[in-house]
């Protein structure tokens, strides 16, 4: 059994959440270059040029790449040879957001309470989902997501019979509902499947992937490719200020489920796509 300090995986979360907010991945950056180049609008254009400047300067300045450094979610792949000694796996990365967005100025989002509505301090606690897996590291993807991207979720249970065209109309009457609001271009995340809390977990875990990245399902990666082109059609453009891109990437998940239901669900997440990820 190979044994990982607490405080080791405290120093690693607290290292992920202010890289995430300050530097942008490669994967992001290129998207929105490329759509630069694809943007019919001028306006778009400009737009797109300014997001790609605001990385820039976040990186090089460190400053956060937006006032809304959101809420910490983690996704997690534990081995089941591993065993964290000096404390608890939770409360590690409870302590590594702490440190890092007190260490990186970041803003302090979480209330005590949804009804009460005290800020807890310190941006605990995260959001932690967690998978045991075979072998003897620990994965952490970590994602500061904000709230004017993560109000623009939506969840249905369709039945069967709504088919391809259901999920299509779903997905795309949540992006055009959504309009301005999750500040475009986005990535959208959907999950198909499961059943009520699986398939919203799907949504948020299809936004991990590098962008543009298909499904290795072929009928999924049609799916992904038909959703993009109708949402861009929609106009709504960079920043809802009209144009041909309105988002860089529909990204699906999917997991068996009930002979009765179809289960999708939908997670917007905006042009300032923060993530990082850290295998100890």
């Amino acid at each position: 059994m190979r044994q990982i300090d607490k405080q080791t995986i405290v120093h690693a979360v607290k290292n992920l959440c202010i890289e995430a907010n300050y530097n942008l991945k490669e994967d992001l950056t290129s998207a929105l270059r490329m759509a630069r180049e694809r943007e019919k609008s001028e306006i778009g254009r400009e737009v797109l040029g300014q997001l790609l400047e605001n990385a820039e300067i976040a990186r090089k300045d460190l400053y956060p790449l937006c006032q809304d450094t959101g809420v910490a979610v983690f996704f997690i792949e534990m081995g089941q040879e591993v065993s964290v000694t000096g404390g608890g796996l939770y409360d590690a990365i409870n302590q590594g957001v702490r440190e890092g967005y007190s260490e990186g100025f970041l803003r302090k989002s979480i209330v005590v309470h949804p009804l009460k509505r005290v800020n807890t301090g310190d941006n605990t606690p995260a959001i932690i989902h967690l998978e045991i897996v075979p072998g003897d590291k620990i994965k952490i993807d970590f994602m500061a997501k904000g709230g004017g991207c993560e109000n623009m979720s939506g969840l249905t249970i369709l039945t069967p019979a709504a088919g391809i065209a259901g999920i299509k109309e779903f997905v795309i009457k949540r992006v055009k509902e959504a309009g301005s609001n999750p500040c475009p271009p986005i990535i959208v995340g959907v999950g198909m499947g499961g059943n009520f809390e699986k398939a919203a977990i799907l949504s948020k875990k299809a936004l991990l992937r590098p962008i543009g990245t298909r499904s290795n399902d072929p009928d999924v990666a049609r799916l992904e490719e038909e959703i993009l082109d109708e949402i861009n059609r929609l106009g709504i453009g960079p920043q809802g200020l009209g144009g041909s891109v309105t988002a860089l990437s529909v990204q699906i998940e999917v997991f068996p489920c009930h002979i009765a239901s179809l289960p999708v669900a939908v997670n917007i997440e905006c042009h300032s796509h923060r993530h990082a990820e850290v295998i100890l």
